[in-house]
Order: C-alpha cells, then structure tokens, then sequence
C-alpha cells in the first residue's frame, strides 16, 4: 500500500465520524428538547460543532492525496498536519464552553430534574462515540496517519462528555444536582488538555521539529551501514505522517563515484525498508583526514530545504 492509499484509507475514518455526529447530535437535540434536558443539548451541539472538525479532516486528507507539483515538490501531506491543527481549535473552543457552561451552572440558584430517559440516551451516545474512537485510533496508528489519530482523540472527548452529562442526569434523580456541573467541569479540562497535546505536535512538525531520540536511532542505522566511515551531519523533518531525512556522510576518499553512489542507494533503501522514510537525501564527501564531529541537528530550530 502506498502512502495515498493509506491516506485514502483515512477517509474512511472521516467519513465514520462525520455520519456518527450528524446522526447522534440529531437523537440528543430531539430527546434533549423533548424531556427537558439541557446538559444532553449541550452535547447534541457540541457534536454539531465536532462535524466542522471531522470535514476540516476530510478536507486535508483529499487535499493530502494530491501529486507533487512545481509550488510542492514534496506532496501535499502537510495538510494532514493543518487538518489536525484545525481540529484542535475546535475542540479548544468547545473545552472552553464546556467549562463556562459548568461554572455558570455551580453558581446557579436552581437546578432542572431532567427525566431520566436522557440519562440512557447519554450512555448510548458514548458508548457509540467509543466505539468510532477505537476504529479510528486503530485506522489512525495502522496508516500512520496524524489528522485521523486527532479526530479519534476528538471522538473520544466526546464519548466523555456524554458520560459526563449522564452523570449530572442521574445525579439530578437522587437529588444530587450539583453533579452535573461538575462533571461538565472535569470533561471540559480533558476536551481542553487533548485539544493542547493536538496543537503541540501539530505546531511541532510544521515547523519542522522533530524527536531527538527518533534521530538519534536514524543516525545509528546510517552510520552501520557498509561503506559509512562518519556522519558529518543530520536532519530530519516531518512532512505530514511522513519522514524527510537530509544527512552528509564521509566515506573513503579513493572510492570512485559509482562506489560511493551505491553506497547512497543503500542508506536509502535500509531507511524506507526499516523506518519507512520517504524521502533521504545523502550528500557524500572524503573521509578528512583530522576525523569529522558528528553532529546532529533538531529541525526545530532550523529550517528545512
């Protein structure tokens, strides 16, 4: 499988979510509104909101599978990136009204007694939210594919808020009210804590950082392989759910240049074969004399070619 077939695996995932909000938001509005429930129509917008976030993921992945032209030699796969960076201003925003709603309601003079059907219809609701979180985090991790591992983050908040409205439904049956705001509170600083982690790593490949012990272990493979006497530099970046390599090697200075270029055919088929890497530039130069420093360089305070 190639990486467009992979990215075009990934649409399938988009698409789950996408058809499991518009349908779940449509049951809780309706059930919410008819028994009187204002924590379940809280949920049934946020899952409205959360359908913005899974087509901004759609979008990228279609924009994602488009060839490389002369404005993006390298492909479009950073769109995946901006897909998942988009979807955690989404769910930052709905975090935030969570967390307001909560607050508002723990100062409130009186609390609603929702019936308790809307507590069933809640846990049903999340039990089928996990159930999208767990297709898509397994699509998501098979394809290596960061815009999908976002959304089913994002499925997965969700599932916790409709646990947490639930909760509060239930807790209003025994005359424990408060409960509801507070769980809202709880669920709000998770939706909050996920959409962060999101827009960290997001924000960390597109300006090309990237993981030092994940160099440190390409740098080890280039420098077992046969003909490789230094490695003078490395850099590394992430281009979508893929990796760009650049590294300078020093080889034996009586090497001819078919010798030495072999040697660069090898370092790049050993680093698709076992780290997958899509792109390795090698740069060969003489052995000096004096020795050479490796150094290895982190892309993240270093733009990339």
């Amino acid at each position: 499988m190639t990486q467009y077939d992979e990215i075009k695996q990934g649409e399938k995932g988009a698409w789950v979510s996408i058809v499991a909000y518009l349908a779940l938001s449509s049951l809780k509005l309706g059930i919410g509104y008819w028994f009187v429930s204002g924590a379940l129509v809280a949920d049934g917008y946020n899952n409205l909101t959360d359908i913005v976030a899974s087509v901004a993921v759609l979008i990228g992945l279609r924009i994602s599978q488009k060839p490389p032209d002369k404005d993006h030699p390298y492909g479009h796969f950073r769109a995946e990136t901006i897909a998942a960076l988009v979807a955690s201003f989404i769910m930052a925003s709905v975090g935030i009204q969570v967390l307001i709603s909560a607050v508002k309601s723990l100062f409130a003079d009186d609390f609603a007694t929702p019936n308790p059907i809307t507590a069933g219809v809640a846990l049903f609701c999340a039990l089928c939210m996990y159930g999208v979180y767990m297709y898509n985090s397994r699509l998501a991790r098979k394809i290596n594919n960061q815009a999908l591992l976002a959304a089913a983050k994002d499925n997965l908040s969700d599932a916790l808020v409709s646990i947490g409205a639930a909760v509060g439904i239930i807790g209003a049956q025994f005359g424990l009210p408060w409960l509801d705001p507070v769980a809202a509170l709880l669920v709000g600083i998770i939706i909050c804590k996920t959409a962060w982690e999101i827009f960290y790593s997001s924000t960390h490949a597109l300006t090309d950082g990237f993981d030092e012990k994940e160099l440190t272990a390409l740098k080890a493979t280039i420098a077992k392989t046969k003909g490789v006497h230094t490695i003078k530099d490395i850099k590394a970046r992430i281009h979508g759910s893929n990796v760009l390599v650049d590294v300078i090697v020093q080889v034996d200075p009586e090497l001819t240049l078919i010798e030495s270029h072999r040697i660069c055919d090898d370092i790049e088929r050993i680093m698709g074969r076992k780290h997958n890497i899509l792109s390795v530039h090698v740069h060969v130069e003489p052995l000096e004399s004096s020795g050479a420093t490796v150094r290895i360089s982190d892309n993240s305070s270093q733009k990339g070619h």
